[in-house]
């Protein structure tokens, strides 16, 4: 039974995320035999100060069933302000979201907002005397009519409880994707495999990462200086591992995001100290904000394999040529994702994909993978 809206689908796709949204556009139209793009010219100039405004041809939103697929972390785009080349920020990125969705001016059935990467999604709590803007920016999305905001392996899903349960949220894991991507490329035995959180705060997602794969976890525990702040946080002073025996074993360090990446590579160095077989680094974000001369110097030294991640944000070409990182394209789940949601149907198969990953476990275990 086809859903209300399927009908008036509408892509809206920012430049930010021109590559991902025109890979969903493509697919959402070959899955329908459509033969008209989906995607409504949407345009986001600046002024010559740095101010922004968006234009949407008058008509084209009318009665749609939006989705916004928006990238607040393509740091690569730029614009001019007062003559000097600007690199937009999340900032800038999640203002346009706002221009995008106030030029649609309310014709609009229904609008989907679609960050990949949760803006703020990191400063979701606040201690006294900080700002709480993950819950204040969902906020202001619920005020301007969204209707429902998709992301994906949000830093923490309960900063939805910001939002009136007229507003729907939603999270993704793109583990599926991951852990088949991992499977096929990987030489590795199956029952020698165990997950490693990087830290208390990543167990969660661990366990979801080993119970997909029927397997163990470990954990290490960050001990910090309390006494000192660098960079805005109080400094790591060791790891503590927690689990069992990893001795020869394959191993996975999972975490929502590489920033610099220095505690992961500092678990990845105590694991290969302690023993370990292969290591691989599972992340949905791969900032790379710093560190990237350390990622090359750790993996001449032999303390991991690689690092598996997503285009779910933007990434810098030249970090995507490293033999040491494989990318794994996700443009295939999101389609599936708008399809479905568009068709009024339910997404729950979308977020569980175990038995397909232990088929494809039993396949590898038999050589015939």
């Amino acid at each position: 039974m086809s859903g209300k809206y399927e009908d008036s689908l509408g892509l809206i796709v920012p430049e930010s995320c021109k590559e991902l949204g025109e890979s969903v556009n493509n697919q959402i139209m070959k899955k329908r035999n459509l033969s008209e793009s989906l995607i409504i010219p949407t345009k986001l100039p600046r002024f010559s100060n740095g101010e922004g405004k968006c234009v949407i041809e008058e008509g084209t939103a009318v009665d749609k069933d939006l989705y916004l697929i928006t990238d607040i972390g393509n740091y690569d785009l730029t614009y001019k302000m007062h003559g000097f080349e600007n690199h937009m920020s999340p900032d800038d990125h999640f203002q346009d979201i706002k221009r995008v969705v106030s030029a649609i001016n309310g014709e609009a059935d229904r609008i989907t907002v679609i960050m990949p990467m949760l803006y703020e999604s990191r400063q979701h709590r606040r201690n006294a005397g900080e700002s709480l803007d993950c819950a204040l920016a969902l906020q202001e999305l619920q005020n301007l009519n969204v209707k429902r905001i998709i992301t994906y392996d949000v830093h923490d899903p309960s900063v939805q409880n910001a939002l009136s349960p007229s507003t729907s949220f939603q999270s993704f894991y793109p583990t599926n994707t991951m852990m088949q991507e991992f499977i096929k490329n990987e030489d590795f035995d199956p029952d020698d495999v165990l997950f490693i959180s990087p830290d208390n705060g990543a167990m969660g997602r661990a366990i979801y990462n080993a119970n997909m794969f029927a397997a163990d976890v470990g954990m290490f525990y960050k001990r910090r200086d309390v006494s000192k702040i660098v960079n805005g946080k109080n400094p790591v002073v060791a790891h503590e591992y927690l689990g069992k025996d990893i001795k020869g074993k394959t191993l996975v360090i999972v975490d929502d995001m590489i920033s610099s990446g220095g505690s992961m590579l500092d678990v990845a160095e105590d694991l290969k100290n302690k023993g370990a077989g292969k290591i691989y680094m599972f992340a949905s974000f791969s900032l790379f904000t710093d560190g990237i001369e350390d990622f090359n110097k750790y993996y001449e030294a032999g303390y991991f394999n690689s690092v598996y991640s997503t285009n779910l944000t933007y990434i810098d070409s030249e970090i995507t040529k490293m033999p040491w990182y494989k990318p794994v394209d996700c443009s295939n789940h999101l389609t599936e994702v708008i399809d479905t949601l568009n068709r009024s149907k339910s997404v729950g198969h979308l977020k569980n994909g175990r038995q397909k990953i232990l088929d494809m476990l039993d396949k590898k275990k038999k050589g015939i993978l």
